[in-house]
């Protein structure tokens, strides 16, 4: 009996192994937070490491090098928008609000004060470092854009858009959706817009956009 008790108690005092995506999810989230505030020459691994609350072995072996490390941070953000845009997710709505779920999910990647801060960090440190413009182009812009161009494509083959050129309407799009904000935010000029603001954006947006280019009244 005695022996069982002190068997339970070993147990319960054990602490909880974290699996390593979990893991490697902390380190992500603290190497955002540290990237935000000292950007990218001021972040150093065992700050991360410590802000994680992981040891730098267990970062290290999880995630090498400080370049790898801004790529996921980037790349994690990236993820989301894309399952918010889900084409089966977006097929179910109609012309209108599919279109309004893609700018609304796209404003609030954009004109969060987190990617502010990590446009502020890539304009001002690619050239020391051009392996964080080349991770943010090819992962955060690029991504985005042929994601958004996609879907105009599809809608254009079903015939619901008449658009000869999907890439140039997809730059207009988002320019249109996030330029004048996003400029006046990194500039200094007013706060990043809230939810509500970036509805009512993707709404004016989609409206403006659509009565140009609709094949069909839209629904």
């Amino acid at each position: 009996m005695r022996q069982n008790q002190l068997l339970v108690k070993r147990q319960r005092g054990r602490p909880q192994v974290r699996s390593d995506e979990e893991t490697r999810h902390l380190v992500i989230e603290a190497a955002a937070k540290e990237f935000q505030v000292n950007g990218y020459a001021g972040t150093s691994m065992s700050a991360v490491a410590q802000r994680a609350g992981v040891s730098t072995k267990t970062m290290y072996r999880l995630i090498p090098t400080k370049a790898d490390m801004f790529a996921k941070v980037v790349a994690d953000r990236i993820h989301l928008f894309m399952l918010v845009i889900d084409d089966e997710a977006l097929d179910e709505d109609g012309l209108v609000p599919a279109l309004e779920r893609i700018l609304v999910a796209y404003g609030k990647l954009t004109l969060s004060e987190e990617t502010i801060a990590l446009n502020r960090l890539v304009i001002g440190e690619s050239d020391r470092f051009p392996e964080i413009g080349n991770v943010f182009y090819e992962t955060a812009v690029m991504r985005t854009n042929t994601a958004i161009e996609t879907w105009l494509r599809r809608q254009t083959e079903r015939g619901l858009l008449d658009l000869s050129d999907t890439q140039a309407a997809t730059g207009m799009l988002r320019g249109m959706m996030i330029m004048e904000l996003q400029r006046a935010v990194m500039l200094g000029r007013r706060k990043a817009p809230d939810e509500e603001e970036i509805a009512y954006r993707a709404r004016l947006c989609a409206k403006v956009f659509l009565r140009g280019c609709c094949a069909k009244a839209p629904r």
